[in-house]
């Protein structure tokens, strides 16, 4: 009487017949399986290498030339930060001239800012928009930012739409209850007072340390005034 496989055999058995498939499968494609493998060694070395000798001396090239816009910028001379004094850079000729780098990107922050301060809110918002960071500080900030810049439009909407994005990107004592204040502000002036009255407990539960927390009771009082 014959026996059965067991099913360890079966399984050997199967194993040694995709091992050999794919050892076919290799010799018949041995050409094409060397040059692609050739293409991603040389598009990542090329990378490597684009990053450390192009990127790299550009990226701190920028930021030795920035350093003074940005002496100017907390100096609040901000069209010498934006435009440059003649001797030295400005952030948009950091935007300009170093483009794909991390200062360019920062330069585009300092530059939105600089116009919020100008008054020229939709310039500010432009160069806002182009800045990307995932920084727990200032990314909020730049939200906060593009909130300011809509109040100052008239865009209420956009202006409150942005405070909450700000507010939902990071928990933090700096940053948070700052723009829950400019948030209930801007809903209490909408009479929308039962969402501020809201906010301003919110501050005063969550952050009651921070300026905003320790100044929002007389906000809390008005609003309920107004709804008795």
């Amino acid at each position: 009487m014959a026996k059965k496989k067991t099913p360890q055999v079966d399984n050997l058995q199967e194993l040694e017949s995709a091992l050999t498939r794919t050892e076919q499968f290799i010799e018949d494609n041995q050409k094409i399986i060397t040059y692609v493998v050739g293409a991603i060694i040389l598009v990542v070395a090329g990378y490597l290498g684009f990053n450390k000798f192009y990127m790299q001396p550009k990226e701190d090239e920028a930021r030795s030339q920035m350093f003074m816009a940005i002496d100017y910028f907390e100096k609040d001379s901000f069209n010498l930060a934006i435009n440059g004094d003649g001797n030295y850079l400005g952030f948009l000729d950091i935007i300009d001239d170093y483009g794909m780098t991390k200062a360019a990107n920062r330069a585009s922050y300092y530059t939105g800012i600089s116009y919020l301060h100008l008054g020229q809110y939709e310039d500010a918002l432009d160069f806002l928009n182009d800045f990307k960071t995932k920084d727990m500080l200032l990314e909020p900030v730049a939200e906060g930012a593009k909130g300011d810049a809509f109040l100052e439009l008239g865009e209420m909407d956009n202006a409150l739409k942005q405070y909450k994005k700000a507010i939902s990107l990071s928990d933090n004592e700096l940053t948070t209850p700052v723009y829950m204040m400019k948030a209930a502000k801007l809903l209490e002036s909408m009479d929308e007072l039962e969402d501020a009255l809201s906010m301003y407990e919110d501050i005063k539960e969550k952050y009651p340390q921070s300026t905003e927390g320790t100044n929002v009771d007389r906000y809390i009082a008005r609003v309920k005034i107004k709804l008795s």
